[in-house]
């Protein structure tokens, strides 16, 4: 994938948490530990694969680099993969 693939992708539970809070309506919903941590690993997967699929775009188009409208191609599928 990256030059250095030791880089793991992370996201930080507590980010996490309030992403996912400031998208509920009610003010007593809760999210647990286990479901932020879940959420994380989640978009994780999410964000490794996107990257993953916008290089073999590139790849495709003989270029060098990943640049925005290799994402920008690749996110319908991503999106309907979900």
């Amino acid at each position: 994938m990256a030059a250095n693939d030791s880089e793991e992708i992370s996201f930080k539970k507590d980010t996490v948490s309030k992403l996912l809070a400031s998208f509920f309506k009610e003010d007593k919903t809760r999210l647990s530990g286990d479901a932020a941590t879940l959420m994380a690993e989640m978009l994780r997967i999410f964000v490794r694969e996107a990257a993953v699929r916008a290089q073999k775009q590139a790849e495709a188009e003989d270029c060098d680099q990943v640049d925005i409208e290799h994402f920008e191609k690749i996110l319908p599928q991503l999106l309907l993969d979900v």
